[in-house]
Order: structure tokens, then C-alpha cells, then sequence
């Protein structure tokens, strides 16, 4: 196909009439044309040869146990609870609003036994208010009132524009002068910082990633969670 307008040009020519010079003329121009499509077919080739496979994703090991304080990070449950849940998650991911009521799921089944640590991990390059969100999360722990702001940010994940986080902040009741210097403090920014350089320590690749007293859930289901925990709750002594 590609010397079809080189071949069509020669049979034209030679039906306008033109001399034997002429045509000899477009030969050699034709053979030399597809001389250099054929050198640089060739040139494609190898390079499309020595381009490198993509790396294969590691596989996870869902038999590693990674350490993760709680640190002073927000929490349910019993302070010294045997088996701890926690959550990596951005308050605009979508999956991690879905998340919420199977936490609250788990935290009521198991009432003694477990204790939910909540982490900021917020995915800035394609949410561009997670980070102001959880800015706002943790200038409400500073208040005591995390969880009523975590509901709030969940419940209304499609409106965390600044403006909105005030509205939140007075409807839960906070002082808004101490929450607005929170909200800009450095320590916030190093909290988050730290539970994000923690959660690329641990394999945290996207939101909401959990783990179960350090071992990462696989299925998001009650029946995943019960069979971790349970599982758990055997290997601690009496």
C-alpha cells in the first residue's frame, strides 16, 4: 500500500505522454523513496523491540505484619483494645465514604475488642480539597469533636471548598477562631505529613486502604474483617 501513489504517479506520466528519460527519472526516484520507507520500517522495529516491558506489580503479602502506631492519631473504641483497625482514607474518595458504615460495623460488633485508628491519607493529586478537609478533621480533634467533623466531611464529600469547612466548623458547635489557626498550624501539616509518609512505608497505594492489627484486608466485607479479627483474637493470650 505504501507505494501505491509512487506506482499511480508513473502510470499518469506515462499516459500523458511523457519520454523514456522521464519515466527512468521517476524509477530511480521511486526505488530510492521505498530504499529509506524500508530502512526506516526497520529503525521502528528495533525500537519498538528494545522499549522496556513494563515492571510487574509486586504482589502484596497478605501474611505481613507491618507496624503502625496509633500515635496520636483519632480513635473508636477501647484505648488498649487487643486487635486495632486502621484506616488509611481521604474524606473525598468516594470508596471511603462507602467505607464508613462497614466501620461503624465492626466497631459495634466488637464493642472491647477493637480499636479503629483513623489516618490521613489524602490523594492531593486528584482531590484538591482532601488536604484542606483533613486539615479541618484534625483541627476538630484539637476541639475534641474529630467525629462529629468526619461524619460532616463524609456526608457532604462533594462540598469541602474552604468556605464550606467553616459552615461545618459552626454547626458542630467550634470555637472558629481556634479553628481557623488550626486549620493553618504547622503541626496539622506534620501530622498529615507523618501519616503520609507512613502510609507509603506500608504499602498504602490508594484509599481507603485498612489494616487489621497490621495485617492489610483484602475484601472490604463484615465476614473479611470478622475472620481477621477473630482470627486475632486468638493469638492474643487470655
Amino acid at each position: 500500500m505504501r507505494y501505491v501513489v509512487g506506482i499511480g504517479l508513473l502510470l499518469l506520466l506515462a499516459g500523458c505522454g511523457a519520454n523514456s528519460d522521464e519515466l527512468k527519472q521517476l524509477q530511480e526516484s521511486q526505488r530510492q523513496m521505498q530504499a529509506k520507507l524500508t530502512e526506516l520500517e526497520k529503525k521502528v522495529d528495533q525500537l519498538a523491540a528494545a522499549k522496556p516491558a513494563a515492571p510487574a506489580r509486586p504482589q502484596m503479602d497478605p501474611n505481613k505484619v507491618y507496624d503502625i502506631p496509633a500515635g496520636t492519631s483519632p480513635f473508636k473504641g477501647p484505648a488498649d483494645a487487643p486487635v486495632v483497625v486502621t484506616e488509611f482514607s481521604d474524606f473525598q474518595c468516594p470508596f471511603c465514604a462507602r467505607a464508613t458504615s462497614l466501620l461503624d460495623q465492626v466497631v459495634s460488633t466488637y464493642p472491647k475488642e477493637v480499636k479503629f485508628v483513623y489516618k490521613q491519607f489524602p490523594l492531593i493529586s486528584i482531590h484538591q480539597n482532601a488536604l484542606n478537609a483533613s486539615k479541618a478533621a484534625l483541627a476538630a480533634q484539637k476541639q475534641g469533636k474529630f467525629w462529629e467533623m468526619y461524619n460532616l466531611l463524609f456526608t457532604n464529600q462533594h462540598a469541602l471548598q474552604p468556605e464550606n469547612l467553616k459552615q461545618y466548623a459552626q454547626q458542630i458547635g467550634l470555637d472558629a477562631d481556634k479553628f481557623d489557626k488550626d486549620m493553618q498550624s504547622p503541626e496539622v501539616q506534620q501530622q498529615i505529613d507523618a501519616d503520609l509518609k507512613l502510609g507509603a512505608e506500608v504499602g498504602v497505594g490508594g484509599t481507603p486502604t485498612i489494616y487489621v492489627n497490621g495485617k492489610r484486608l483484602g475484601t472490604r466485607s463484615l465476614d473479611s474483617f470478622k475472620l481477621m479479627i477473630d482470627e486475632a483474637l486468638k493469638q492474643k493470650p487470655a
